[in-house]
């Protein structure tokens, strides 16, 4: 397509590819540095995670770039827009060689290769530095410099391409036209073999960058005041690295959803293997047992496991089911109804709705309510039980009117206050449980 414009601009004497509209060139740069200071930040952030000098590179080139298209070219033409006054473009032109040096080192630089923290900074305050001292050189010494473009020059037939500019202007631009198709080849490439989404977008963008070096060697609009096919064909070039950077985004999240997904099934698994899976093999071995030698004990044991099962079973499919973005206030209460319709037990709720629980603290949050509330109704006859919780401090009361226990020997069926323990500390969270014989039970889950 782009050589196909090329021969397009050459050969069609009857188009007009040049437009003096020195507004419309601030607008430009104005959208490609933005552009290229949103991808910068984007692949800052892959560089944060990896530390791979090429991606620092690339960081490094695109905010040269930036640089030179807003603060070296669109602020002094917005500022001379309405004057007379001109200005020396000999700056921009030596940081955007920068910038496509940069882009070229980043292009060639195995992915392999790492670097440390304090060469990052060293790199970054150097490069700074450099395009500091590039940018007052210019400012101070432009003047005294030759133009890199007649600022007089005016096509007597925008159709036809005018080979004119400063010889070292012709140079750059043929030297940038390589530079970025080498850059094109090697991160093509380097796409190909990594399944790497961003650099496979950068490497099209190259395409038509090199091929916008070309055309402002057809005619040099890029220090004139004139827009042509090359500005055209470099906006492509930035609106191909901002298609890369939406679809590394989308990727992102993709991914995030992916790993919350295995994150989800890996927790389910677990609580699963922890909870259903002992109580069916205890009811197995104890099932072994009553084959054996019949025994009233070892049937209501049975009963009890298969009790527990179900429960097991309940609690998996209501997770399951119940929405991730529910307030934990309104999931607690809906549970706390469940089971007093299920064991016929009163259960009162003094819930606090502005109290927040993420997603992996509610699911064990409600696994001791319900063990809680179990034990309450099995091993203390308990008639009524009471919930509470409180937004500030985050605290989790469960206290029923059962006929209690010595905590001193432990609560038939001790294992449930084991795993309720267990569960509050891989939270962070402060367990406890107060009882008197005939006086009831409170379990109360804390987080200092």
């Amino acid at each position: 397509v782009c050589a196909a414009a090329t021969v397009a601009v050459v050969s069609l004497p009857f188009v007009h590819f040049a437009y003096r509209a020195r507004a419309l060139q601030v607008s430009l740069e104005t959208s490609n540095a933005l552009i290229a200071l949103l991808v910068a930040y984007l692949v800052y952030g892959r560089f944060r995670e990896s530390r791979r000098l090429q991606e620092l590179l690339l960081v490094l080139a695109l905010c040269t770039v930036a640089v030179a298209n807003l603060v070296l070219t669109a602020l002094p033409v917005a500022v001379f827009l309405a004057t007379d006054v001109d200005f020396s473009r000999w700056a921009a032109l030596g940081v955007r060689l920068m910038g496509t040096l940069l882009l070229t080192g980043a292009a060639l630089t195995p992915s392999k290769v790492r670097i440390r923290r304090r060469g990052a900074v060293a790199g970054v305050a150097s490069l700074a530095g450099l395009v500091l001292v590039v940018g007052l050189a210019g400012l101070a010494f432009g003047g005294d410099l030759p133009e890199p473009v007649d600022p007089l020059l005016v096509p007597a037939d925008a159709s036809r391409p005018i080979l004119a500019g400063h010889p070292v202007v012709l140079a750059v631009q043929a030297l940038g036209a390589v530079l970025y198709g080498v850059s094109a080849v090697a991160l093509a490439r380097q796409a190909q073999r990594e399944q790497d989404e961003l650099l496979r977008w950068v490497g099209y963008g190259c395409v038509l960058a090199a091929f916008a070096r070309v055309h402002y060697l057809l005619f040099p609009s890029l220090y004139s005041e004139f827009v042509y096919t090359g500005d055209l064909l470099r906006l492509g070039f930035y609106l191909l690295l901002l298609v890369g950077a939406a679809r590394e985004i989308r990727s992102y999240w993709e991914a995030r959803t992916q790993a919350a997904v295995l994150e989800d099934r890996r927790r389910m698994a677990r609580d699963l293997h922890d909870g259903l899976t002992q109580e069916l093999a205890y009811i197995s071995v104890q099932s072994q047992r009553l084959g054996k030698r019949p025994d009233p004990a070892i049937a209501g044991l049975i009963r009890a496991a298969a009790q527990r099962a179900v429960d097991e079973a309940r609690q998996a499919i209501s997770a399951l089911s119940r929405a991730p973005d529910e307030p934990f206030p309104v999931a607690l209460q809906r549970m706390a109804d469940d089971m007093a319709h299920r064991y016929e037990v009163k259960v009162v709720s003094r819930l606090d709705p502005e109290a927040h629980v993420d997603h992996e603290r509610a699911e064990a949050l409600l696994r001791i309510v319900a063990e809680a509330v179990r034990n309450a109704v099995r091993h203390g006859a308990a008639e009524m039980i009471e919930l509470r919780l409180t937004a500030n401090p985050l605290c989790l009361a469960v206290i029923d009117d059962g006929r209690g226990f010595d905590t001193r020997h432990g609560r038939p069926g001790g294992f449930g206050l084991t795993s309720m323990r267990e569960r509050a500390e891989a939270m962070g969270a402060d367990f406890d449980v107060t009882s008197e014989a005939g006086c009831g039970t409170t379990v109360r889950v804390t987080w200092p």
